[in-house]
């Protein structure tokens, strides 16, 4: 690698560290004719399924940029080193990368230079050149520009296992304060063309086998958070609304990191807190995985999420009402309501409830936590003298994990009912 090279890459994967969007599952793009690479279950630094660990190539192709967004690392009004690679050192990086096992894939993003379509046709070139050129199988996540023409979203599609159009800030209001230049529509536009192709891909898959993949992995998103003083309640009927109107596989929040000084933004050294940002995965889950409407979680009069506890948790204290739960009589609906219980467990409780009753064991042994759920059930030994806790004292035993001299003899004997 020439010392310019190395220059560029230096500053260029520096750059793409504020992308956090660069996870993936669900490609299953084949190695044929003895190609380079397969696609995994997981890229980019992640977790697979099994546990392992995967990697990828994460750069920008380039850190100029045309726009002067006051939360962007890259705006055209910041005094940084600039750099870009050409299309043919970004495909000789990958290729030379994944020969040497640093890698897995490629996770791709850029700076907006002349206008959107003259970057994504040298997204897509790249793209393109590793499959048909270099047979490369590996995984590919293309960074869409808003504003890209439906021709290149199209063929990009063709060669990316997953496209995703950052919609950078929740809410409209927060976009017009701190990038102005920007139109929403430009990145509405394209997450649109993406959700109408992969439907259409896939009706056209079931009359012939043959037809190409597009977007194989499907597409996600990335807001930033904390820069413009939206609310986790603003945040998550933003993400609510995404997942609804586009099919997203995922939306990522990335807690905006200060920047700049900009008297629009939060002060230098006032960063968001990943707690904030794990909260807001939590809710996203219950969402997604646990029947929650958005409502339910975060309303004008709680706003934010807790941030001592989880969100499931903070439900079940507010909503006294809706417990305990049965374990051997309940649906899975309301088994998955109950806290220290997941998905995983609720349904290996529904499956196992089927040859006996459970009690207490029964449920340590399915991966329940009981020191959580114990609060919220009854199971097999329905008769226990009932103590009357607060929704205060319940969830101090459990920020605290200490033992009560009622739970040291019978773990069912406290409830809050």
């Amino acid at each position: 690698m020439s010392e310019r090279i190395l220059e560029k890459l230096k500053i260029l994967a520096d750059a793409a560290k504020y992308d956090v969007s660069c996870a993936s599952s669900g490609s299953n793009r084949k190695n044929n004719n003895k190609g380079l690479g397969n696609t995994g279950h997981g890229i980019c630094h992640t977790y697979t399924s099994n546990g392992r660990c995967v990697s990828l190539l994460k750069i920008l192709l380039t850190n100029f940029c045309i726009y002067d967004c006051a939360y962007c690392v890259s705006r055209k009004s910041n005094d940084i080193e600039r750099a870009a690679f050409t299309v043919e050192e970004v495909v000789d990086l990958t290729i030379n990368f994944y020969r040497r096992n640093y890698i897995e894939g490629l996770f791709l993003s850029s700076g907006i230079f002349r206008d959107a379509d003259y970057t994504m046709e040298r997204l897509v070139r790249i793209a393109k050149l590793l499959r048909t050129e270099h047979r490369f199988n590996g995984y590919i996540h293309l960074k869409s520009i808003p504003g890209a023409s439906d021709e290149l979203m199209y063929e990009a599609g063709l060669y990316a296992d997953r496209l995703s159009v950052n919609i950078e800030i929740p809410t409209d209001r927060g976009l017009k304060l701190l990038a102005p230049e920007k139109d929403r529509k430009d990145m509405i536009r394209p997450m649109n063309y993406v959700k109408e192709g992969i439907i259409q891909n896939t009706e056209e898959k079931k009359i012939f086998a043959r037809t190409p993949s597009f977007v194989p992995a499907g597409q996600s998103t990335q807001m930033i958070i904390g820069a413009s003083g939206e609310t986790d309640c603003d945040i998550m009927q933003s993400a609510s609304r995404l997942y609804r109107e586009f099919n997203l596989k995922r939306v990522y929040y990335s807690g905006y990191i200060p920047v700049s000084n900009d008297n629009r933004l939060p002060a230098i050294g006032s960063a968001v807190p990943l707690l904030r940002e794990n909260r807001l995965y939590q809710a996203d889950w219950l969402t997604r995985f646990y029947g929650f409407k958005v409502g339910e979680l975060l309303n004008p009069s709680a706003p934010n999420l807790d941030a001592d506890i989880d969100p499931k948790l903070s439900w079940a204290l507010r909503n006294p009402a809706k417990f305990p739960v049965d374990i051997n009589r309940a649906d899975l609906h309301h088994i998955l309501r109950v806290p220290g219980i997941g998905l995983i467990s609720a349904k290996k409780i529904i499956a196992a409830r089927r040859f006996q009753k459970l009690d207490w064991e029964h449920l340590k042994k399915l991966g329940v936590a009981v020191n959580r759920a114990r609060y919220f059930v009854i199971c097999r030994s329905r008769e226990f003298e009932r103590r009357n806790l607060s929704a205060m004292q319940i969830k101090q035993f459990i920020l605290s994990g200490s033992q009560s001299k009622y739970l040291k003899d019978n773990p069912s004997q406290l409830s809050l009912f």
